[in-house]
């Protein structure tokens, strides 16, 4: 009878301890850190930085070369005709119309090709993820901003950003 009650508590001792050593069956991810932390990412993130700022510098010189031109026709008011003013003004007013669809258009371009650019990126290393999950035995990933509270050993996030860098590189490939 001691026997079996020597059993007994060793399996109740033994159980939860082998549970905490064996892989977590929910792993969680921080896919903000895999996107700015991977050479892939951080090549995407400072293309797309590069093309925001070379827009941002074509809207600052398009702005600087419309403000000079309101100020010509601000400055030439005096000696122009009503009709001449409202003629030019209009065709001003037109002008800043046509720059602002045009700028828009680039804008919603830009996003674009930055929320293309973010989701290839997921496709591309969705699948190493997924051979960390199998690797370990787990049943599901999920987002490191939707958990609440975990242990240390369920965040992959390090992981996968080694074996995201040593088989894609910076993406070019």
């Amino acid at each position: 009878m001691v026997w079996l009650r020597a059993c007994l508590v060793w399996l109740v001792l033994a159980i939860p301890a082998a549970a905490q050593q064996s892989s977590p069956q929910i792993l969680i991810i921080d896919s903000e850190r895999l996107f700015f932390e991977t050479l892939y990412g951080r090549r995407i993130a400072e293309d797309l930085a590069k093309r925001t700022a070379e827009l941002q510098a074509e809207n600052d010189r398009i702005v600087e070369s419309l403000t000079e031109e309101e100020r010509s026709l601000t400055l030439r008011r005096p000696e122009m005709t009503p009709e001449e003013f409202r003629a030019e003004s209009e065709a001003f007013d037109a002008k800043v119309q046509d720059v602002r669809r045009v700028r828009d258009s680039k804008n919603v371009e830009l996003q674009v090709a930055s929320a293309e650019a973010r989701a290839r990126f997921e496709e591309r290393v969705q699948g190493i993820v997924a051979n960390i999950m199998l690797e370990r035995g787990a049943a599901m990933v999920m987002e490191q901003r939707n958990v609440v509270l975990s242990v240390r050993a369920a965040n992959i996030t390090d992981d996968a950003i080694v074996r995201i860098d040593a088989e894609l590189g910076n993406g070019d490939g």
